[in-house]
């Protein structure tokens, strides 16, 4: 019963709702809906076919009449209005019941999704986390800077920093680029770290502590600094006012005030002088000089410069410089084989200097494994990236009596003290890209060598380098933004999606050996502003079977090092560049590379020629191997005569083909061999030279105009390159014996340029001018160090190169010629004045004019500042413009009379096919009956290479026509004994 009354109600519900005015929309199935809903309590199912016997669709009269009353009804209460009111509250009231059960069930439903999506992003996000966590990591930075201050003498001064970064970095103190020590210093330096905030005080500020320091501050990320200078003053005390009142009128010749305030004449002299050092790895070595400088004017201190090799020496954890006001002194606290050299000390007062020099040697430390061999050196870090970073440095001197089979390779994260091998098996080349790095980290890196005896010891650690693309270092290395907070801001652009990189170009082998091949190329134009990636592809030549090399990680630098090739055959690579748009189109294949190396071991140098020196030293010449590539330099070897041993007279390869070996003994005969040394390896040993007794040679050992190779053209007038590995004492180049031991200083004379001076293409001309004045320097207290050890009687005795002399200033040069001439510039040479003026040339000044239609211009100065050599090349001339030149000579007592002019040359392009002269010819090692001869070759070389030399000959009375030639075939090298 229950049931057919409830359909009845539905039956006229329904049938209201069909005369509803109301748009029809699709029944609602209520019953399913509440069955749906309901409690889970059981319930009896209600089957299709009763449902539809109760609706009322039956056969039987009494029912038709029913449902015809019932429809006349309703339509009667639609027409009066009531029934509408009842269907719209009826209809009403179900929506929202409907509504209410819905909303239920969908939130329910999406709170259960919400739940589980939260779920799945936390375990999404722990899972990375433990996949990666140098996402957590950034770089420091500092949000505030230290500040510059300056004090008074004996007040307390404090810098502030502070650093953030993830880890927390660790900052680090640095004075003039020296860590400051606190325990090497108690009391003065206090040094603080609380809660980010980082501080450095100084107490009781004195004069020496005017320096610049650095804040450094380092995670595994990386490392940044951030710099502050302190300015110590002091009181005015009271000055000799004759000196600052009286003007340069009152004062002596050659006195004058200087933007220093003093007096720029000085007279500066060494006592006590250091001599030359030999040493072993790992020991302390120590040089001092005494400096008596006059006039001695107060409180002007001078500037104490340290050379090696010609390059300027800064305090490190290697090296410490003191200056007592009276000696300077320069320690090694650990020596390496990388501090053997010439060791220059530089003194300047103003704009005048004088300097000293001499060598140290540093031999191998005793290896923990008898017949190891020696530690390799000089281990530096050539090329950088995210990918790899390629290790060089050069090979021992000392194999320990069996050849070396190879090197290992470690490195070493900066901040942590773990070694990690590189390479499994030894290599025989001494460069090797080290891979699998972390990006951003920095690491240092050491070398060892193996033969069959051991391992020897690991060589001295490089420099940090961090595996970072050039421009993302020189990004963090970048002066910040915003001084005051020490912000780095980085804007960037938005990516362009949708753009698929095209091919890279320029790809080549830039590196060849048996165990690697390194590409590079360069990144495509069509990129967008996205970051590219790409893949590396190699297959064997003449085949197209590419394979993928870098499968797994995509290479972030336009650099890539590939393993894993068969020795002696043929590779050719191509690179493709990929985005989030997709992996672009190859790039053009490379040609044919052989896995092998490129680069040749060289060959055996040649013609060895031991000259005498002094009582304890011999002077060794070479030739250069022939097709010798990328030479590091050359090891020399000396042994007596019958003993059959051999002893390295050098242990940092020196470049040049001119030595002096010392530590021999006197009286003692010798024989000398050679061998030259690049990244493949060391070549075979030269032929034994001939035997030479050590003694004094005469003069004291001074070798007149020897001078090493600059370049490859005529001493390098057209290029500005140079080396100073190997050169020292007497083998620097040495004009005249005069007056080499006054202490009077030099005239306008600039430091020696530092190794990261730039040469532009104007300022070639300049650059060689400085190098020059450079070499010409040193020797000439090398020159005092030699006459020193003169013996009496002979010509450089102390007494009677000190004796207070009369001078006078040289006569002109003569015989000015051109050596070489190009559309805008012209080489010139001359001849040394014959009259000197009883001392040492120190520089020629060159000028030059034009000659028009016959009519010579106003003369203008070619050099401001004095060259050393009798040769000189005047850049920006007018092509096909005549000109005039003369040359005058200058010394300690002034310039000399200038030249008479020259013939007048013509400023064109040479087109001749022969060769210009030969120049700068000197002569040497002066016997009874024998001389060395020695020149430079000619600035201009003809339409082909210079095949050979002819040395002519005659008696200085002798006429013209008595020429004789002296050698029958042409000469190679550039000396010959006569």
């Amino acid at each position: 019963f229950y049931f057919r009354l409830k359909d009845s109600n539905l039956m006229i519900e329904d049938q209201s709702y069909k005369m509803s005015p109301k748009a029809k929309r699709a029944k609602q199935n209520l019953v399913s809906e509440d069955k749906e809903n309901e409690a889970i309590d059981y319930s009896v199912p209600i089957f299709t076919g009763r449902e539809v016997s109760v609706s009322g669709i039956t056969d039987t009269e009494e029912e038709r009449i029913k449902e015809s009353a019932a429809y006349v009804a309703k339509r009667n209460l639609f027409a009066t209005g009531e029934g509408v009111r009842v269907s719209k509250v009826a209809k009403k009231t179900s929506e929202e019941e409907h509504h209410e059960k819905k909303s239920r069930k969908v939130a329910i439903r999406e709170s259960a999704e919400r739940v589980a999506l939260k779920k799945t992003l936390e375990d999404t996000q722990a899972f990375h986390k433990k996949l990666n966590q140098d996402k957590l990591l950034h770089t420091p930075e500092f949000v505030i800077e230290p500040r510059s201050h300056t004090v008074w003498e004996k007040q307390n001064v404090k810098f502030h920093c502070s650093v953030a970064g993830w880890p927390a970095p660790r900052v680090t103190w640095y004075k003039n680029n020296v860590p400051i020590n606190v325990q090497t210093h108690p009391g003065k330096y206090k040094i603080e770290s609380r809660y980010g905030l980082h501080s450095l005080e100084i107490s009781t500020c004195d004069f020496d502590d005017t320096a610049q320091y650095r804040a450094s501050a380092m995670n595994v990320k990386g490392e940044i600094s951030a710099y502050a200078s302190l300015v110590v003053k002091r009181y005015k005390g009271e000055i000799d006012a004759s000196l600052l009142h009286a003007g340069t009128v009152s004062m002596p010749v050659g006195f004058g005030v200087t933007p220093h305030g003093y007096a720029s004449r000085f007279e500066i002299s060494f006592v006590d002088k250091f001599d030359v050092a030999f040493g072993r790895e790992g020991e302390t070595i120590s040089l001092g000089c005494t400096v008596v400088i006059s006039p001695d004017i107060k409180r002007f201190k001078p500037d104490i410069e340290w050379y090696r090799n010609g390059v300027l020496i800064t305090p490190s954890k290697w090296v410490q410089m003191h200056w007592s006001g009276e000696r300077a002194s320069l320690t090694l606290t650990h020596a390496n084989k990388e501090d053997e050299g010439l060791y220059t000390l530089r003194v300047v007062m103003g704009d005048y200097y004088e300097e000293y020099s001499s060598y140290v040697f540093v031999r191998d430390a005793d290896a923990e494994i008898p017949g190891a061999p020696g530690a390799p050196l000089d281990v530096q870090c050539l090329d950088a990236n995210k990918d790899y970073v390629i290790v060089s440095w050069k090979q021992p001197a000392v194999d320990g009596g069996n050849p070396i089979l190879g090197y290992f390779i470690d490195r070493c994260e900066v901040g942590t003290a773990h070694w990690t091998q590189c390479n499994e098996t030894p290599v025989k080349f001494a460069r090797f890209p080290v891979t699998g790095l972390i990006e951003g980290r920095s690491y240092i890196f050491r070398v060892r060598a193996v033969n069959k005896a051991g391992i020897s010891l690991p060589s001295r650690v490089s420099e940090p380098v961090a595996a970072l693309d050039p421009a993302d270092r020189a990004r963090l290395r970048s002066h910040p933004s915003a001084p005051w907070t020490g912000q780095i801001i980085v804007t960037e652009e938005e990516p362009a999606e949708g753009v698929v990189p095209g091919p890279p170009t320029d790809l080549q082998v830039i590196e060849a050996t048996k165990t690697y091949v390194v590409l590079s190329w360069k990144p495509p134009g069509q990129r967008g502003h996205e970051g590219i990636m790409y893949f590396v592809e190699k297959c064997i030549a003449g085949t197209e079977d590419w394979q993928r090399v870098n499968t797994e990680i995509p290479v972030k630098s336009p650099r890539f090092a590939v393993f894993d090739l068969a020795e002696g055959k043929s590779y050719c690579f191509r690179v493709r560049c990929c985005n989030s748009a997709g992996i672009g189109e190859p790039s053009e294949a490379t040609e044919a590379t052989v896995v092998d190396d490129k680069l040749d071991i060289p060959k055996a140098p040649g013609r060895i020629m031991p000259t005498r020196n002094t009582d304890t030293s011999v002077v060794v010449t070479w030739t250069e191997p022939p097709d010798a590539k990328e030479l590091v330099g050359y090891y020399i070897e000396s042994s007596v005569v019958g003993s059959g041993r051999w002893e390295p007279c050098n242990n940092n390869p020196v470049k040049g083909t001119r030595f002096i070996c010392h530590g021999l003994v006197n009286g003692e005969k010798y024989i000398f061999r050679v061998r030259a040394v690049n990244a493949a390896g060391l070549s075979e040993f030269s032929q034994d030279s001939e035997p030479i007794e050590v003694q004094a040679a005469i003069g004291g050992g001074l070798l007149h105009g020897v001078c090493p190779e600059l370049s490859g053209k005529a001493g390098g007038l057209t290029d500005c390159t140079t080396s100073w590995e190997g050169m020292h004492e007497s083998s620097q180049p040495i004009f005249d014996t005069g007056a080499l031991l006054n202490c009077n200083a030099k005239f306008n004379r600039d430091t020696l340029p530092s190794s990261s001076d730039k040469v532009g293409n104007m300022g070639v001309s300049n650059t060689r001018e400085m190098l020059k004045d450079a070499i010409a320097s040193a020797p000439q207290n090398a020159a005092s160090k030699q006459a020193s050890k003169s013996r009496p009687g002979d010509v450089l005795t102390l007494e009677k190169v000190t004796k207070k002399k009369d001078i006078a200033a040289p006569s002109p040069p003569y015989d000015i010629m051109v050596l070489e001439s190009v559309r805008d510039s012209m080489a010139l040479g001359w001849k040394q004045p014959k009259v000197i003026g009883g001392t040492e040339i120190t520089g020629y000044y060159v000028n030059y004019r034009e000659v028009v239609d016959g009519v010579p211009g106003k003369w203008m100065e070619a050099n401001i500042k004095a060259i050393s050599e009798r040769a000189y090349r005047i850049h920006n001339l007018k092509e096909n413009m005549v000109y005039q030149f003369q040359v005058a000579a200058a010394n300690l007592a002034g310039v000399g009379t200038p030249s008479l002019p020259s013939q007048p040359f013509k400023c064109e392009e040479w087109t001749i096919a022969v060769p210009g002269p030969p120049h700068d010819v000197t002569c040497t090692e002066v016997r009874k009956d024998s001389l060395v001869l020695l020149w430079k070759e000619p600035v201009y070389t003809g339409r082909s290479p210079i095949a050979g030399y002819y040395v002519d000959m005659k008696e200085t009375e002798a006429k013209e026509e008595r020429w004789r030639s002296v050698n029958e075939k042409p000469l190679q090298k550039k000396f010959l004994k006569v």
